[in-house]
Formats: structure tokens, C-alpha cells, sequence
């Protein structure tokens, strides 16, 4: 094998370093299978949705025509398939951070098949082209292929973790002195036992690490703090993603570095939505709110009516609740307390059979019609129609502010507020009673607004209608 040379230090001769090219076989050849089985599941993920749209339209011709290759079925298809692809492409659906989660990658393909079906639709009309295409088939064809493409990526995650691990990217972790917990999937390193221990005077020490690490996504080095440097050195001449592990910042929470002023700064805290992202999600929120307006209205009107005739006060109940960035404002909901025994404050939480609720009180919050009124907080802003529930300034649990609960509480705050949110439609509602209710809520909320997208805030929307009646609304 071909040999480096180094001068070493003081001596002013060449002397011999350590065989160059002796990387670990076992970490790059793991490395490799790792990058196939990648590329393997990318090209599977777009031939099995093909398949599965294929299979569906051609099921729904043999159910109407009794023929799987009916013409019309199959030039629906042909269209169709490359639109779809062209989508897919744009929402990222074959790329494997979207297929091993299973959930957002069956929702993003469906959504980009129905994007596809419907363009497809649109221009078949303004051409002129739909009379010879079944509504049937297109229709039988269209829920076939939903639940088929669902299914199929439902599959592929599980496949995918199977394959890989928890960890679906080629990550390496670097143990060098210290220990710690890695994700099962990873690859790990033992500077010592492996033989790659840190050397910047040897530059075949340095080709052993290069050649571990060359097909390697992210590479995490726990090491003590005076060997942070030297690694810092190796880890950007590798051409990897590369980080150190820093225990003693976790208090501080840091996602980043910057630089102030010629010195280097830690960020710590960054808005979740993008300005692009901001005005898409109060699109979204207008659209939806003066769409719904029609509807909305009169069962505003009606329950306004039945508050008003059923007990003395306001119809509307004006509440102090902690919005974006912990700003205070006013959240309305239809009244469905007694005016005497109303609770601004919020230090008291509703309980099942609660004397303080009306008649129509009790109806109103099943139903969750009492939160109608919300969609004016919606149009002045103050709200989102998906986003974490608002809470009153003092609620408790087991006698425990929620702040004092868990100190990430006010991290849920990044976000605009909601009519609805995702630890809504997992159930966690009605009566924060134990500690727990109020951590449940709070993981939900801060997994809300660490992973924020336009196809997520459409799925709450639709899976809240499951839960408008709950056996924890009262």
C-alpha cells in the first residue's frame, strides 16, 4: 500500500507514518449497503406508487367496463402519472426524510395524487376531451388509488426502518473518551478500539478517518472539551455534515451559532415559520374563515339566540389568553357560565357536571360550539384556525401553574394560537387535573410548531371534525 511521509517535528528527516488506506472495511462497506438500500427504497417508493395508481384505474375499468386495459382508463392514467411525478418531485415525497415517516409521507402522496386527478380533470373539460371518460371509473379509480398509495407507503416506512434503523441517514458517532445513548441505526466509532484516534501531524491517520467517514451524512463527535478543537479541524476538511457534542449546553437549549461583532454567539431561539410560510398560513386562514362564513353564520346566530334566552348576561364571554410570542389578548367564546360565577382568570378548570354551566352551556361546549366566536379572533389575527390551544393566565394542575410544571411550557408560543391543534385531535382535552394532562398537551404543541407545514394544518382541519363531540368536552 502506498505509504505517506511526514517531518517530524524537531527532527528534520522523513520518517514513515502508519499505512494509509486501512480504513475499517466493516464501517464503509455498512456505509455502502446503507447508500443502496437508500437509493433502493427512493426508486421503490416512485415505482410503487406508479404501480399502485395503475392497479386502481385498471380495477375500476374491469369493475365499469369489465376490460383493465380500457382506453380511456388507460390515457386517464397516462396523464395523470407523470403530473403526479411532477408534484411528488415539488413536495419531496420520494425522498427518504419523507418516506420512513409513514403518516406524512401516505398524506403528502395522496395529496400530490389528488392535485394530479384534479389537473388532469380541469384540463380534460376546457379541452373538450372528457366524453368518452366514465365519471365512474375516474371516481372508483380515484378512492381505489388513494387508499392503495396510502397503504403502499404505510409499508414502505415500516420497510424503510427495517432496512435502516430509527435512523434512516448514513449518521456515524464518534466516541472519543466519553460515552452516550445513539439512535439504533447509527454507526459508532471508538476512537481507541477502531484505531482512529485524533491526529493532525499524521495525514494517514487522517486518511483512515477521511475513508470512514466518506459516504457518511452527519457525523457527531462526543470527545472531552480540550480534544473539541483538533476534532472541529478534521471534522470541516471532511467534506461531511459534521458536530460536536457539547453536554453542558442542553440547559441552554442552542440550535446555532452566529457571530457578533468578530466574536461567536449561540442561537438559541428561531421564529418556526419563514415569512413565506407566515402568509401562506394566514391565507389558508382567510380562505377558509370567508368560505365557511355561509354556514357558519346562522349557527352563530342560533346559538347567540339560545345563550341569550336561556340565563341573564352577554352572550359572548371575553376571555385573557396567551398568544403569540406571550401576548395577551382577548379570546371570544359564547358564554355558557353563569355571569356570577364566570372564572377570567382560568384558575379554576372546568369539571364534568360543573354546577357554574348552563343548560345550553353544557350543549354548547359538547358540541364545541362554544368556540364558534373564535373565528373572529381568526380574522383580526390574533388566532389561527390550527395552531396550540390558547390558555387563560392562571391555569393550574395539581395546584401547579403550567409554567412551573415544565419550563418549555412558553415555548409553545412561537406559534399563533388555534381553534384547533394537534393535542386536540390526539384527545387531550377537557380538565387539566394531574401533571400529566398538561405534559401531554404541551409535547403535542411543541411537536406542532417544531414541524410546521401547509399539508399538516389540512389534516388537522379534517381530522378535527372527528372530535367536535368528545367525552372530555364538558
Amino acid at each position: 500500500m502506498t505509504e505517506y511521509q511526514k517531518i517530524s517535528p524537531g527532527a528534520g528527516k522523513p520518517v514513515l507514518t502508519d499505512e494509509v488506506g486501512s480504513a475499517l472495511p466493516e464501517v464503509v462497506h455498512a456505509l455502502a449497503r446503507r447508500v443502496k438500500h437508500r437509493r433502493a427504497l427512493r426508486i421503490l417508493a416512485l415505482i410503487g406508487d406508479v404501480v399502485a395508481i395503475f392497479l386502481s384505474f385498471a380495477a375500476a375499468a374491469t369493475v365499469w367496463y369489465g376490460n383493465p386495459l380500457d382506453n380511456q382508463a388507460r390515457d386517464t392514467v397516462a396523464a395523470i402519472v407523470p403530473i403526479y411525478v411532477l408534484i411528488g418531485l415539488t413536495q419531496h415525497i420520494f425522498t427518504m426524510a419523507l418516506i420512513a415517516r409513514a403518516k406524512v409521507s401516505a398524506f403528502r402522496a395522496c395529496g400530490s395524487l389528488i392535485i394530479a386527478i384534479g389537473l388532469v380533470g380541469l384540463v380534460a373539460f376546457f379541452l373538450q376531451a372528457v366524453g368518452g371518460v366514465s365519471r365512474a371509473v375516474v371516481g372508483l379509480g380515484t378512492v381505489a388509488a388513494i387508499v392503495s398509495v396510502a397503504t403502499f407507503r404505510s409499508w414502505l416506512a415500516l420497510h424503510a426502518h427495517k432496512l435502516l434503523g430509527e435512523v434512516t441517514i448514513n449518521e456515524v458517532v464518534i466516541r472519543d473518551g466519553v460515552a452516550g445513548d445513539v439512535h439504533h441505526g447509527s454507526i459508532v466509532l471508538d476512537a481507541t478500539r477502531d484505531n482512529i484516534g485524533l491526529r493532525l501531524d499524521s495525514p494517514a491517520m487522517l486518511d483512515r478517518l477521511g475513508r470512514c467517514l466518506q459516504r457518511a451524512d452527519r457525523v457527531i463527535v462526543m470527545c472531552p472539551p480540550e480534544r473539541r478543537v483538533d476534532w472541529v479541524s478534521a471534522l470541516k476538511s471532511a467534506n461531511v455534515n459534521g458536530e460536536i457534542r457539547a453536554g453542558e449546553l442542553d440547559a441552554i437549549g442552542a440550535i446555532g451559532l452566529r457571530s457578533y461583532n468578530g466574536g461567536t454567539t449561540l442561537a438559541v431561539a428561531s421564529a418556526p415559520l419563514a415569512l413565506s410560510d407566515q402568509v401562506l398560513k394566514r391565507a389558508l386562514d382567510l380562505s377558509l374563515v370567508i368560505a365557511a362564513m355561509p354556514v357558519v353564520l346562522p349557527i352563530m346566530a342560533a346559538t347567540a339566540l339560545a345563550v341569550k334566552l336561556d340565563s341573564r348576561g352577554p352572550v359572548f364571554f371575553r376571555q385573557p389568553r396567551v398568544g403569540l410570542g406571550n401576548r395577551v389578548f382577548r379570546m371570544y367564546k359564547f358564554r355558557s357560565m353563569r355571569v356570577a360565577q364566570g372564572d377570567l382568570a382560568g384558575s379554576t378548570s372546568t369539571r364534568r357536571n360543573d354546577s357554574r354551566i348552563t343548560r345550553v352551556g353544557a350543549f354548547i361546549r359538547k358540541t364545541s360550539l362554544d368556540e364558534l366566536p373564535q373565528v373572529l379572533n381568526v380574522l383580526t389575527g390574533d388566532m389561527s384556525i390550527v395552531g396550540p390551544r390558547p390558555h387563560p393566565l392562571e391555569c393550574k394542575a395539581e395546584d401547579q401553574l403550567f409554567w412551573d410544571i415544565d419550563g418549555r411550557y412558553w415555548h409553545r408560543h412561537a406559534v399563533k394560537p388555534g381553534m384547533t391543534g394537534l393535542a386536540q385531535i390526539r384527545g387531550f382535552r377537557g380538565a387539566t387535573e394531574t401533571t400529566s394532562d398538561l405534559t401531554n398537551r404541551l409535547q403535542a404543541d411543541l411537536e406542532y410548531v417544531s414541524g410546521w407545514s401547509l399539508w399538516r394544518d389540512l389534516a388537522i382541519i379534517v381530522a378535527t371534525f372527528r372530535v367536535l363531540s368528545h367525552k372530555n368536552a364538558f
